[in-house]
């Protein structure tokens, strides 16, 4: 699967805006962008093809290390949950064209 990306790793300075946003396919976002993901600021945007957004920010402080959310900009909320590297690889790699709420298990509501 193909999605478009924009990104910002803060301690190289590089970054793809969402409207500069670029294609790429989810394998590799897994081995190219994932590994990047270092600081606090960093951040992944994968856009679908009906331009649905799922963000993954690094969380070193936490657990599992990763956030992915699915933001709900109207209702200045998103619903997200927290995630490993592994578990984060394997629920890229099968994620379907279009993003819905049902197909990523474990998700929860969290207002911003």
């Amino acid at each position: 699967m193909h999605y478009r990306v924009f990104y910002l790793f803060e301690r190289s300075g590089e970054a793809v805006s969402s409207v500069n946003a670029i294609e790429m396919s989810a394998r590799s976002i897994c081995e190219q962008l994932l590994p990047r993901l270092q600081g606090a600021d960093d951040y992944l945007g994968l856009m679908d093809a009906q331009d649905n957004i799922l963000q993954i920010f690094r969380e070193p402080a936490t657990v599992g290390g990763y956030w992915l959310e699915l933001p709900l900009d109207a209702a200045k909320a998103s619903y997200g949950r927290e995630l490993d590297f592994a578990t984060l690889q394997t629920l890229l790699l099968e994620l379907p064209a279009v993003f819905e709420r049902e197909d990523i298990p474990g998700l929860e509501y969290r207002p911003w």
